[in-house]
């Protein structure tokens, strides 16, 4: 299908979004602030892949908010924002709320739909393997079982509701359990190769991380800091 819904109140930005989109093969359907980005996506029942948001948007739902609307309605659409330079802790605020990654303006053509591509990939695997019949492939780790199939995730047989980017990196964590893993290979592992973005990126999804699934998010016991290079899992 390849929907993604584009919520942008400055026009010639929004114009070249959508043409571009449009250009890669994607169907994208147009908003002009937030409080019509929602009204789309319930005429359509949700059937969008992907939405980019711009955070700063007129009405009574910025791009934060729509954000935030959208992940609690779905874990598997994709979600990009649209940023400032000065917009720092707007960035960091959007991928606490579950967004999988941002583009800051001025961007090029390019930049925005490999970005796009990207995100696109992941929402599709998430698609297909749960769309699947389950089976027994599972990963466990203490009282964790990921199921790689139909893409849940357990502790002690309690449900964690995980984003597609979540889930990669807790499937990379816990397959290489015990071993520091760089920031660096971890943004190459769930990002891919050409991700142009910055590293920070994956410290704020360990945050978002712990939140879901540490006892005490601010004392992990399993997703701990290994000082001067990234992250190691621990049962």
């Amino acid at each position: 299908m390849r929907k993604i819904l584009v919520a942008e109140d400055e026009q010639n930005i929004r114009e070249f979004v959508v043409i571009n989109l449009k250009r890669a093969g994607y169907d994208a359907v147009e908003a002009a602030n937030g409080d019509e980005a929602m009204r789309l996506y319930e005429q359509e029942d949700g059937a969008f892949d992907m939405a980019i948001l711009d955070i700063m948007m007129p009405g009574s739902m910025d791009g934060l908010a729509v954000c935030k609307e959208l992940r609690r309605r779905s874990n598997s659409i994709g979600i990009i924002m649209l940023t400032a330079k000065t917009q720092e802790m707007d960035k960091v605020t959007g991928l606490m709320m579950g967004a999988d990654d941002y583009v800051t303006k001025p961007f090029s053509p390019s930049e925005l739909v490999a970005r796009v591509d990207a995100v696109y990939r992941r929402v599709a695997q998430y698609s297909r393997s749960a769309a699947e019949p389950a089976f027994s492939e599972e990963i466990q780790s203490g009282e964790f079982v990921l199921n790689l199939r139909n893409r849940s995730f357990t502790k002690g047989g309690r449900p964690i509701e995980l984003t597609q980017v979540e889930f990669q990196i807790v499937e990379y964590f816990i397959s290489n359990a015990g071993k520091a893993l760089k920031r660096s290979d971890i943004l190459k592992h769930v990002w891919g190769s050409g991700y142009v973005g910055e590293e920070k990126i994956v410290d704020v999804n360990i945050r978002r991380l712990r939140m879901k699934l540490e006892d005490e998010p601010s004392s992990p016991r399993h997703l701990v800091t290994v000082w001067g290079l990234g992250y190691r899992w621990d049962k």
